[in-house]
């Protein structure tokens, strides 16, 4: 009997200077493999996000989890997500909703909120990486029914879902999503992202 082919996809980044390990390993995958991640690595990746920095330490993060230990919850958290993202979702071991606090607890608007969440999501998501766990971000869900069914109140907004978990391979996905993960990772020039004296002026120190 023949063992089916098992592909893994590694991704680690064409960088052009060094850069630490978390970050040049890092890549976002569709493909998990439902292994649970043990509870103390996923309460280690939440300490993380909940050491991140933020304006005037408002911490206006607030994460929803659910496991695939709890198959009711589970479901829960897989029916706020886009049907496209719910077909590779499913095989992953947690799932969560990443959630801003709009205001600071003096009533005003906190206008770094969404950025300060997007800074304990990528504390969340370096810690995974050095964890040996892989994290995917996903817009793809419906934020009005994640308000719905989880009783978000007013002055949060869900910024983003994201699954968790071990990687997988590439064989558990469908012909289509297999092409899409082996695609190369690319980004943008440094001296298309670092401007100095006026905008769109490249920085001199920039090669």
């Amino acid at each position: 009997m023949t063992t089916p082919i098992q592909t893994r996809i590694h991704k680690p980044a064409d960088t052009l200077y060094p850069v630490l390990d978390v970050i040049k390993n890092r890549f976002s995958p569709r493909t998990f493999d439902t292994r649970p991640v043990e509870q103390y690595k996923l309460l280690t990746v939440l300490e993380a996000a909940r050491w991140a920095a933020s304006a005037m330490n408002a911490q206006p993060w607030r994460f929803i989890v659910a496991t695939r230990d709890d198959a009711v919850e589970f479901e829960k958290m897989l029916s706020v997500l886009k049907e496209g993202n719910q077909k590779w979702a499913r095989n992953a071991p947690v799932l969560m909703l990443a959630v801003a606090r709009d205001e600071h607890d003096g009533g005003y608007k906190n206008s770094h909120s969404a950025h300060d969440t997007g800074q304990a999501l990528a504390n969340l998501t370096l810690q995974a990486t050095a964890l040996d766990l892989f994290v995917r971000m996903m817009g793809g869900f419906y934020a009005d029914k994640a308000r719905e069914v989880y009783h978000i109140p007013e002055g949060y907004t869900p910024m983003t879902a994201l699954a968790l978990g071990y990687l997988g391979t590439l064989e558990d996905l469908d012909e289509r999503l297999q092409e899409r993960e082996q695609t190369p990772r690319t980004r943008k020039s440094l001296s298309e992202l670092v401007f100095a004296s006026d905008w769109d002026k490249t920085a001199g120190f920039v090669k």
